[in-house]
């Protein structure tokens, strides 16, 4: 019989349910039109795109999630990351806890990660894809924030080519996220370079998680049911699947089908606050296997720690008010990643907590 480890135990009312619900009308949109030369024609500029517009907007409105295909990320940069991430697991314990994270260096390596207060079923490794700016330190509470947290990059001298596959990854991923918020842009009726100045300073991180095989997958989860912090998610997950989004229209958990070389996309807190409610973030969380090993590499757009994001003037008139008081990121994000290492008797901060009444 199986030992049960209770700390990786869900409340009954949020285990996986023995059987699933494969996803029908998550959008899967092409993305054959968009392209990254500067020089070329923008999404703005040309009616070849409004139908390509109509449908993000109409999918971050009634799902909160799609998947796009013809991305123009390339193949063999996704697989060198995706063999990096593997032998990077594969590594001994002891190996990999050389670059551990902890609670005042914010990168690197983790296996106690908890969500909603029960831990998660994964190791993970987080890296920042630039240096963060830290915010002014006039005012005190920001400048506990500089002092008391260490924002480097912590690469694993094994595998060899680890850092090499991450840092050309993110480079074609962050491009993928630029363009998409273009098009969200676009969509709520804005410029399309409308919110391209709250990245100057970005603190964006991609993340490598893996599932290993659970002997209870009927009692515990790979991640906890969550709703992303950042702007936009661009996720690659591998063909095993295993991720669950709450839809909608009748809080039903369904699973998301794996389609090759595409991504997952969702809406963060962030837009749901700049587009007061006009795009919300969306419930979501990962099943286990008792099997096989899964592995996803999120990357998570974020803005600059210096950030105070709102409601956006454009979008709020007198029938349709600001519903949100101005959310610091530096510290909404410092909250929940503190809330992250250990469980805790209340909530971890919220997007609600900041909704105005």
């Amino acid at each position: 019989m199986v030992e049960i480890d209770q700390v990786f135990v869900q409340a009954a009312e949020h285990r996986p349910k023995p059987s699933v619900t494969i996803a029908e009308g998550i959008p899967l949109i092409d993305l054959s039109l968009i392209n990254y030369q500067q020089d070329q024609e923008s999404p703005s500029s040309s009616s070849v795109y409004s139908n390509l517009i109509e449908e993000i907007g109409r999918a971050c409105k009634e799902w909160g999630f799609f998947q796009v295909i013809n991305h123009k990320v390339p193949l063999e940069k996704r697989q060198r990351i995706e063999v990096a991430a593997k032998e990077f697991f594969g590594l001994s314990l002891e190996e990999k806890v050389k670059v551990r994270r902890d609670e005042k260096n914010v990168l690197g390596y983790f296996e106690a990660e908890h969500t909603k207060n029960v831990r998660d079923w994964k190791e993970v490794y987080d890296f920042n894809v630039q240096q963060p700016t830290f915010i002014p330190p006039s005012d005190s509470d920001n400048d506990d924030i500089n002092s008391q947290f260490q924002w480097d990059n912590r690469w694993p001298l094994n595998p060899p080519h680890f850092r090499e596959a991450c840092e050309d990854y993110a480079q074609e991923v962050e491009k993928l996220a630029y363009k998409l918020m273009e098009l969200i842009a676009l969509s709520l009726g804005l410029e399309a370079n409308r919110f391209r100045g709250f990245f100057k300073h970005n603190t964006s991180n991609i993340r490598l998680n893996h599932y290993p095989p659970c002997p209870y997958p009927h009692l515990a989860l790979g991640l906890g049911r969550h709703k992303d912090t950042g702007v936009l998610t661009v996720l690659n997950q591998d063909d095993v699947g295993g991720l669950q989004v709450r839809r909608k229209s009748d809080g039903e958990w369904i699973t998301v089908k794996p389609i090759p070389n595409s991504f997952i996309i969702n809406v963060g807190d962030m837009i749901q606050v700049w587009s007061n409610d006009a795009y919300e973030s969306v419930e979501h969380r990962v099943m286990v296997n008792s099997e096989r090993d899964r592995y996803s590499i999120p990357f998570f757009l974020k803005p600059a720690l210096y950030t105070d994001v709102e409601p956006l003037q454009e979008l709020t008139n007198h029938n349709n008010p600001p519903k949100y008081k101005p959310v610091n990121w530096g510290k909404f994000r410092i909250s929940r990643m503190t809330s992250n290492f250990t469980k805790s008797s209340v909530e971890n901060l919220q997007i609600y907590h900041f909704k105005l009444s």
